[in-house]
This record gives C-alpha cells, sequence and structure tokens, in this order.
C-alpha cells in the first residue's frame, strides 16, 4: 500500500522522503524522485506532514518511537495503517506530549485503489489538522473528517465489519443456490443491479465462484480487524453477534490460509456443510 501511495503524492508534485524498515522497498521509489533516509528520524526531520502505513498497531508505535528525536515541534503525524482505537489515541497522547499533531486515517480499497487515487479515508482528529492535511490525502483518495483522534480507527472498523460479514453472506448465497439446484453463477447474475448488488458480490463472488483465493486483501488481516471489532465494541459496551460468527469464520481459515485471499471465507462455510462444495475447480491458495 504504502508504495503506491507514495507515488501519487510524487506524481501530485509534492517533496517526499521515505524510509522502510525493509531498506529495498524504500528504494524503489527513488527513480519516482522520492529522497531515501536511511533512518526514520532522519526521513521526518524537515517535514511538515509525516505518513506511516504499517501492518499494526505495535509496528506504528515501534516506528513512531524510532521517528519522534527527528520530529519538528508542531509537524503533523497521519497514520493511515489499520490499528486499535486504543492504539492511535495512545500515540495521539505521546505526540501531544512532544508538541506533535496526530491523525489517524486508515483506508479502504486496497492496492488498486491506491494506485487509482481512490481510497476511502477515514480521518480523526481536530478540524484544523485535517484541513491542513486534506490537500495532501485527496491525492491518494476521498478523505472525510469522522471524529477526533482515534475515530478514524472506529470508521474504518465499520467498513471492515460490513465487509467481512457480506463476505460471509456471499458466500452462504451462492452455496445457498448450488445446494438448491440453481447455477450458483446465474444466480449471481440474476441479482446484480438489485438491492443485493455490491462491490463484494460483484468481485468477491466471481473469485467465490472461480475459487480463486490468492491474496489481495489477506484473511489474517481480515481477522486481525475483525478482533479490533470486537475489541472497540467491548469498550464501547455492545456485543456484536454476528461480528462474533464472521470472526469465528474467518479464524478457522486462518489456521488453513492465513494468506489467502479473504473470500476464502468460503472455506469455512463449506467446512461446517460436509459433502457441500462450490462448483468443481480446483483451489487456487497461495503456497
Amino acid at each position: 500500500m504504502g508504495k503506491p501511495m507514495a507515488t501519487r503524492l510524487l506524481q501530485a508534485g509534492y517533496e517526499v522522503t521515505v524510509w522502510n524498515r525493509t531498506r529495498s522497498k524504500a528504494d524503489e521509489l527513488a527513480p519516482l524522485g522520492a529522497k531515501v533516509a536511511e533512518q526514520a528520524a532522519a526521513a521526518v526531520r524537515a517535514a511538515d506532514i509525516v505518513i506511516t502505513m504499517l501492518e499494526a498497531g505495535p509496528i506504528v508505535a515501534q516506528v513512531i518511537a524510532a521517528a519522534l528525536p527527528g520530529l519538528q515541534r508542531a509537524a503533523l503525524v497521519v497514520d493511515m495503517s489499520s490499528t486499535r482505537q486504543s492504539e492511535a489515541q495512545e500515540a495521539h497522547t505521546l505526540l501531544a506530549a512532544h508538541g506533535v499533531r496526530f491523525i489517524d486515517a486508515p483506508v479502504s480499497g486496497g492496492v488498486v485503489g491506491a494506485q487509482a487515487g481512490s481510497l476511502a479515508i477515514m480521518a480523526g482528529g481536530s478540524a484544523d489538522d485535517f484541513a491542513e492535511a486534506e490537500a495532501v490525502l485527496a491525492t491518494m483518495g476521498r478523505p472525510t473528517l469522522v471524529g477526533p483522534a482515534g475515530c478514524g480507527q472506529i470508521a474504518k472498523l465499520c467498513n471492515q465489519l460490513i465487509v467481512g460479514g457480506t463476505l460471509n453472506i456471499v458466500a452462504e448465497a451462492l452455496l445457498l443456490a448450488q445446494a438448491g439446484g440453481a447455477d450458483p453463477t446465474a444466480v449471481r447474475a440474476a441479482i446484480r443491479g438489485g438491492f443485493a448488488e455490491s462491490r463484494i458480490l460483484e468481485v468477491h463472488g466471481q473469485r467465490m465462484l472461480e475459487r480463486n483465493f490468492m491474496p489481495g486483501g489477506q484473511v489474517k488481516s481480515q481477522f486481525k480487524d475483525l478482533e479490533n471489532v470486537l475489541i472497540a465494541a467491548a469498550n464501547a459496551g455492545l456485543r456484536l453477534p454476528v461480528t462474533e460468527l464472521v470472526t469465528e469464520n474467518y479464524h478457522s481459515v486462518l489456521q488453513r490460509s492465513p494468506q489467502a485471499d479473504q473470500s476464502a471465507v468460503l472455506l469455512a462455510l463449506e467446512n461446517i456443510n460436509p459433502g457441500q462444495r462450490l462448483g468443481d475447480l480446483a483451489d487456487q491458495l497461495p503456497g
């Protein structure tokens, strides 16, 4: 995700300095005009706006700690990773103590959205800080301020809750179509354009029919996000029974193929319905 996002910034004419824990990944951006820094602190030293895009909250905390000595007072850190709300709030508190501002701005849209500059960007922070960052964020997608620091992560979790749940429902619908004697491919075509139409039915419904589970958005990432949904719900005093079931389905696939595409939740459904399998094509799974 980081590479196409940085590429969009460079194409928009911004001066970009990059750093990655794996130096070779940062070097790929040098031919596009990026400056490559040796250390995180050196990368941020002259920056007014600092963007992080990392795997999970603990890694974000590590990178912020490494960058902290180089951050200018009043710099604006925008973390676009998907983390827990509490982790975003902790980053906000830590940076504020050093006079540094913070926005959590996780995204949805995947690598394709990052390449196209069409990411949904859900930002949590002050209105003034968002106004300062909005033009930069707009080069990568559609930014929306959803509340104070930490609320960007809540919005992303709402997104992942809907995505994860809908993937399960699409799998159930296609398997039901076949078990009931209908052609699942034709059923998918028939219901498209009605109220059941969605990007997930379009893209992941086709993946399920093809049994193409090569990684896009991965099972391990979806499971992590759904676990964070349940943590956020518990912190808010809520129980989300559908999400609990969906999370368990992803957990069962996680044990088998953590890097498979999230549409591989179909495998969990088939596992609890012995003798039922969507189509007769071979599974395409990462090694």
